[in-house]
């Protein structure tokens, strides 16, 4: 990515409720994260995260996979939209579909997933299926882990990592509580490093510059 803008405009990109987006707006406003909502993309206009956006005031457009004929349409109706927004960085917010990443976008799409990749990751492993997935596996700590998004699920360049206990009576919804915890630390930490220009990527390896 060429150097970023102050404050990094970027787009958000949701299916579902929305807590990402909303905890990335509270962040802004605390300056706690040099960046600007420019736009707000929904999969679904049922996407309760939607109402954020509006209350915020941040333009919003809804996408739906289900007017377009493949992936690939779907992709480049979401890429042109964040082209015709001006913004630097599209950041996925409990986004649940795969995207084809143009190669003007490459390394310029972030995404969180609740686990430590690469484990208990990939197509299907979303929401409570990932939490419910560590606990039957026996894992003693999950996490989440904020990377580069590329043509596979959960696959890109990894860019921080934050690691969170589990519990012996923990269950998937109080995992899943303390994971989104962490969620809300790493995110804004990894796109205010994105924001700063310290972001640097050499094949898988991102390194974060002093």
């Amino acid at each position: 990515m060429t150097k970023p803008d102050k404050p990094l405009p970027i787009a958000v990109l949701i299916s579902g409720g929305g807590t990402t987006l909303r905890n990335l707006i509270e962040r802004i406003a605390a300056g706690q994260l040099d960046a600007s909502i420019g736009l707000v993309i929904s999969s679904s206009d049922k996407a309760g995260g939607l109402r954020f956006a509006a209350e915020s005031g941040i333009p919003a457009q809804v996408i739906c996979p289900g007017a377009y004929d493949s992936e690939a349409a779907f992709s480049a109706a979401i890429f042109q939209a964040c082209r015709d927004a001006r913004v630097q960085l599209a950041v996925m917010g409990g986004f649940l579909k795969r995207l084809l990443v143009p190669p003007d976008f490459v390394n310029r799409v972030t995404n969180i997933h609740p686990a430590l990749i690469p484990a208990f990751c990939g197509h299907g492993f979303f929401g409570a299926r990932v939490h419910q997935s560590v606990l039957d596996y026996g894992a003693k700590v999950s996490g989440c882990t904020v990377h580069f998004a590329d043509n596979e699920y959960d696959h890109g360049p990894i860019i921080l990592q934050r690691v969170v206990p589990v519990h012996d009576d923990d269950d998937a919804r109080s995992l899943a509580a303390r994971v989104f915890d962490a969620e809300c630390e790493a995110y804004p930490q990894a796109l205010q490093w994105i924001a700063e220009g310290r972001v640097h990527v050499v094949g898988r390896r991102v390194r974060i510059l002093k």
